[in-house]
């Protein structure tokens, strides 16, 4: 017999298990660096607007359920002339969405969509008494509220002993 038989026939079954072991390896490393996914991830993302405009089925893959973002008019002439009502309840926080921080004592509110800085004057129309706030934070999140106010603005109206109280909304500025 040659040598090279002799090598065959003494391969023992660790060795041999160990062998194929270390194929199957080399093979599924080789199959994930070959993998379309990490392919497509690098053409989802265009390098230029240009890009993305030649290709938006691409960029719309990655969202597959629109995302619902409601249109907000910034026509602040007919937002003057508009006018909202509902239940008012204050609150007390330590910081605010717009980020600074929360002062029980300055004549803020919270409102869901008006923009930050927005002035509302909020009047309960129950006593007629009203207050002038501006909105830097984003709320209430209780259904059938229109608006948080800060506990000086609440004892300005009233209502610090009732907790709520029906108010109607009219933006200032």
């Amino acid at each position: 017999m040659s040598r090279f038989a002799r090598a065959e026939t003494t391969l023992s079954p660790a060795t041999s298990s160990r062998l194929l072991l270390a194929v199957m390896g080399a093979a599924s490393l080789a199959a994930c660096a070959q993998s379309p996914v990490g392919r497509q991830r690098a053409d989802l993302a265009p390098t230029t607007k240009q890009a993305a405009i030649e290709r938006p089925h691409r960029v719309a893959a990655l969202h597959p359920h629109p995302v619902y973002r409601p249109h907000r008019s910034v026509d602040t002439a007919s937002a003057k002339s508009s006018a909202s009502q509902g239940v008012a309840s204050f609150y007390s926080d330590t910081e605010t969405a717009s980020g600074e921080r929360f002062d029980k004592n300055e004549l803020t509110a919270a409102h869901p969509t008006l923009p930050f800085g927005t002035k509302l004057r909020v009047t309960d129309v129950s006593s007629g008494r009203f207050v002038t706030v501006r909105v830097n934070d984003r709320g209430p999140f209780v259904r059938g509220r229109v608006v948080d106010i800060s506990p000086s603005a609440a004892e300005a109206l009233g209502m610090v002993d009732k907790g709520l109280a029906n108010v109607r909304l009219d933006v200032v500025q």
